[in-house]
This record gives structure tokens, sequence and C-alpha cells, in this order.
């Protein structure tokens, strides 16, 4: 009973070259290669790993598990909606990366299995005409033109008759504006280029305008030229659809040299294959409306 005591006792790694026998309850010397456990400090190894092999787990520990991992998702999304600050931050970034990893590893999984074939070797006999096109065309074929597709509708990629142009800076867009009772608020821009806009946009009231866009320098319509009937006409402009020098100046309606425009060419008679009227078409600016005093365009066929 007093061994089965004293071994209850060591449980710790002991610097000490000095240790107890148990039989005798003297203090004894050990060599440098022995090691002796005194009660202390929590092992460094896999215990709970140990321990499971050894005396095995709860008859319900995966279903315990499947509804703890159930549970994590709602936890850690009230935990988003609750928490705030810099820790919300930090969340964020944490949970944005962990969904990155995971939107990547999908792919992958997505891709290994498009590489799979869907014309069937196996037959041998007559294919009808119909089922001719479908012969050797794979998943992964499709999916990485749906991708291009994609990609090219995002950038918003045309062969247009000007690609480069000569950005504008904000001090030649924008003109300072005071206003207060003495003049010395500064927040108000006034848009010095020509813009559009639209005939349903509601003002907001005077004192809450940060941009103001003149309407002495409002337009409506453009000059655009057909490159195929090389005729131009007058149509009207239905929006701006991207001006490179800014994101901003596109949500404003500025229109400058090189912005792409949307006009109706309804009136020109333009169908498409399927037999319907072309309703809308994109055009380039390709001089400088504020100095002409007009706006030229080239038709994007």
């Amino acid at each position: 009973h007093r061994i089965s005591e004293d071994r209850e006792r060591l449980c710790t790694f002991s610097p000490s070259p000095w240790t107890l026998n148990p039989l005798t309850g003297d203090h004894q010397h050990r060599g440098e290669e022995e090691v002796v456990c005194l009660v202390g400090t929590m092992p460094q190894h896999e215990y709970i790993e140990q321990h499971r092999k050894r005396q095995g787990e709860r008859l319900d520990a995966p279903e315990r598990k499947r509804k703890r991992e159930a549970r994590e998702v709602h936890e850690r999304a009230k935990f988003a909606r609750k928490v705030h600050g810099l820790r919300a931050k930090l969340y964020n970034q944490k949970r944005f990366k962990e969904k990155a990893t995971m939107r990547k590893t999908i792919a992958l999984h997505e891709e290994k299995d498009a590489r799979a074939r869907t014309s069937n070797k196996d037959d041998d006999g007559a294919v009808p005409a119909y089922l001719l096109d479908r012969e050797g065309v794979s998943k992964a074929k499709i999916l990485s033109n749906t991708i291009k597709q994609k990609r090219a509708e995002k950038a918003g990629k045309w062969s247009v008759p000007i690609p480069k142009v000569k950005p504008v800076a904000d001090d030649e867009m924008f003109r300072v504006q005071m206003t207060g009772k003495r003049r010395k608020k500064s927040w108000k821009r006034v848009v010095n280029k020509i813009t559009f806009v639209d005939d349903a946009y509601t003002r907001k009231p005077p004192k809450y305008e940060r941009f103001v866009r003149p309407t002495g320098l409002r337009m409506k319509k453009a000059h655009v030229t057909h490159p195929d009937l090389r005729a131009t006409f007058h149509l009207d402009i239905l929006g701006v659809k991207k001006n490179p020098s800014s994101p901003m100046y596109t949500a404003l309606g500025v229109i400058t040299k090189g912005t792409v425009i949307e006009v109706n060419v309804s009136d020109l008679g333009l169908v498409t294959t399927s037999g319907r009227v072309v309703w809308g078409k994109y055009a380039q600016v390709t001089n400088n409306p504020e100095l002409d005093g007009t706006i030229n365009a080239v038709l994007l066929v």
C-alpha cells in the first residue's frame, strides 16, 4: 500500500539528482539517464488519443461530434453578428482567408471531376447526325470557355477605336465650390466636363449635394458613326457604360475622350440573328466634348 501511494505521487520530470526510495523512504542518488516523475505538470504528448485507444469512446460519440459540428456554424454566425471593433476586423480577415482556401479546394475538385470525357467509346455502332457534335466534348473545355467568357464580360473588353487615353486628373475634372455663411467650407465640387444625366434623375437638396453637374454642361444626344455603313446618326444617349479615367466618373456620368456610352439604335433598324430589334449598342467617344461642344462617337460593332 505504501508503494502504490508513492507511485501515485510521481508524475513529472524532476531535474534533481536525488530520488525517494519507495521501500525504505530514504533519499538516494540516481544516474543521469534515469528520469523520475513527481506531481505537478500536464504531460506533453497526445494523451487524449492514447486514452481513446486504451479505453475506447462513448457509444454516442459520433452523434455528439456531428451535433457539435452542426452547432458550430450557428455559433460562428452569432459571434460574427455580435462582435465589433478591432476584433470584428481581425475575425473577418480570418474568415475571408478560410473561405478563399475553401473556394480554391472546391474549384480543384470540380476541375478533377470535369476531366472525364463525355463521349462513350464503347459504342461501335453508327451515331446519329444530331449526336456527332457531342462526341469529344469534355466538361473541362465547357468550364474553361465559360470562365473565359465571364472574365471577358467582367473586364468589359471591346475592340475599341481608341485603346489608350490620357487619364483626367481630379484637379482638371472638379472645381472646388466654397459654401457656408462665411464661404469657408470646401467640401462641394463642380464638374467641369460634359455629363449625361438621366431624365428620371432626382436632384438632392442643394445643401446636401456634394457633386454639382451644371445644366449647361449636360448632353443627351451624340453623333454616332457606323463603321460599316460609313454614315453618321444623331442618336439619344441611354447611359455611360465606362469612363476609363475613374469608376467615380462613370457613376457621375462624365463623358470624356475614350468613354464608352450606350446609345439608342432602334431607329437604325438593326436586328439580331433571331430577328429581334436591337434597342441599344455601345459606342466610344472619339473627341473632347468639352472643347468641341458636341459628342462624336464610333459604334462598336
